[in-house]
């Protein structure tokens, strides 16, 4: 077997692991949670697909030395110079912060992961699309199929399952807790179906709509419609409120794309002015409506919680843009965000705000780098929004971004993935022209 026949059997073995895991992803908390009821080790099972993601770097590296070709697309691009510089400030940053004392040796690990990974799923993808592109034009199924099992469980979960049913597959206390509700009312649900919570499940159906809006417009298939109407009332149910502000924006994104004229763009704002106004007044009407105030405010007049999640959300934020202002440099990675949490004797900072969370640990200069990876990323998405994924991708990242200005989003093991991985894919399509990305 010469060289090259081998090159393209490793290849396609790589591209076979990151399918499965772009693949159970939206099925990793509820798998990870049933194995460990069973088998215990519940931290250690999470990790299956950086012990996988781990194996396919190395591969990665292996082929990186022995592919001129690609060598010279790895070297040649700015947006993984850029990659190269903020893993530095990552590492430099956790090297300084556990040597002065600020970050435990978990949470800097357990930082380390959560910041970087989506990152090198982002490079194996890219690199295993250069070899096997027809992975890239496979990928509905990698997005869809997963997507509907998890809008008929979601569906499930709401309107016939009892509302504690994930207890039985090991949901509790040590894991991930059963249920959901607004304002911690039982008679008002969120459905989280088999996400880590109801707000990434949110964010999971912002990119996977909008996905599935692109691939509808271009290519109309009744099961893909169904889907989408299925997947638009989870997402109503999940009450997650910046996911139905980042399903609008990614919409918003699609449509100015889809329409040409600056006639028809018109009608559209007008439209869209008109279902704000309709909007508005609907709201003014149900303003002093407890089910709406829950359902909109996540609180209501009559609610006895003495800190609504609004309140919490505004003073985290707050403290963040305070840190983010006071310490320019950052304290390092693990002393900001969910990875703060493991630090011995130090309240978690949690700035309910992605971006904040990475000025805070990594200062300036890492947050810049962040968003520079973030602009070059959509500069090239836009280059080849012709491709119905490089598009969906685009478009939902406008969503994403928002909901990212309120939580933690990119913290989602699903999200991260799915989105960072399928972005590799996409970005991996050659130019007509050649343009550097």
């Amino acid at each position: 077997m010469g060289l090259k026949q081998l090159d393209v059997k490793v290849a396609a073995a790589l591209s076979g692991l990151v399918v499965a895991i772009l693949v159970l992803m939206p099925y990793h908390a509820t798998l990870t949670v049933w194995l460990s009821s069973g088998l215990g080790h519940y931290t250690a099972l999470r990790l299956w697909k950086e012990v996988l993601l781990i194996a396919l770097l190395i591969a990665g590296v292996v082929q990186f030395y022995r592919d001129g070709k690609l060598r010279w697309r790895l070297i040649s691009y700015k947006l993984h110079w850029l990659l190269a510089g903020y893993l530095l400030v990552q590492l430099l940053w956790g090297i300084l912060a556990i040597a002065m004392h600020h970050v435990t040796a978990k949470a800097l690990g357990y930082a380390w992961i959560i910041n970087l990974r989506f990152l090198a799923f982002f490079l194996v993808a890219w690199g295993v699309a250069c070899y096997v592109p027809a992975v890239v034009k496979a990928w509905p199924k990698w997005v869809f199929w997963p997507m509907a099992g998890v809008v008929v469980i979601g569906l499930l979960q709401y309107f016939v399952l009892p509302y504690d049913f994930m207890k039985h597959l090991g949901y509790g206390e040590a894991t991930i807790y059963p249920y959901e509700t607004i304002n911690h009312n039982i008679h008002h649900l969120r459905v989280m179906s088999t996400l880590r919570g109801a707000n990434p499940l949110g964010a999971y159906l912002v990119l996977t709509l909008t996905l599935g809006l692109v691939q509808f417009y271009k290519k109309r298939s009744w099961w893909l419609g169904s889907l989408l109407a299925a997947g638009l009332v989870v997402l109503v149910i999940s009450f997650s409120r910046s996911a139905w502000i980042g399903l609008v924006l990614s919409s918003a994104v699609l449509a100015w794309n889809f329409l040409k004229t600056s006639r028809a763009r018109k009608i559209a704002l007008g439209v869209v002015a008109g279902g704000i106004l309709i909007v508005g007044l609907v709201a003014a009407a149900l303003w002093n409506n407890t089910s709406f105030q829950d359902a909109v405010f996540h609180t209501n007049d009559k609610s006895t919680i003495k800190i609504s999640s609004n309140e919490g959300h505004a003073s985290a934020l707050k403290h963040g843009l305070h840190d983010l202002l006071h310490e320019p440099l950052g304290r390092g990675p693990g002393t900001a965000g969910p990875a703060s949490v493991y630090n011995t004797g130090h309240p978690g900072r949690i700035a309910e705000n992605y971006f904040v969370q990475i000025g805070q640990e990594t200062g300036w200069i890492g947050l810049m780098l962040f968003l520079a990876i973030n602009v070059v990323i959509v500069r090239a998405l836009w280059r080849r929004r012709d491709q119905t994924l490089a598009l969906g991708l685009l478009a939902a990242l406008a969503g994403l971004t928002f909901i990212n200005l309120l939580s933690h989003a990119w913290t989602d093991d699903t999200l991260a993935y799915l989105w960072w991985g399928l972005a590799g894919f996409a970005i991996a399509t050659e130019l007509r022209k050649k343009d550097e990305v």
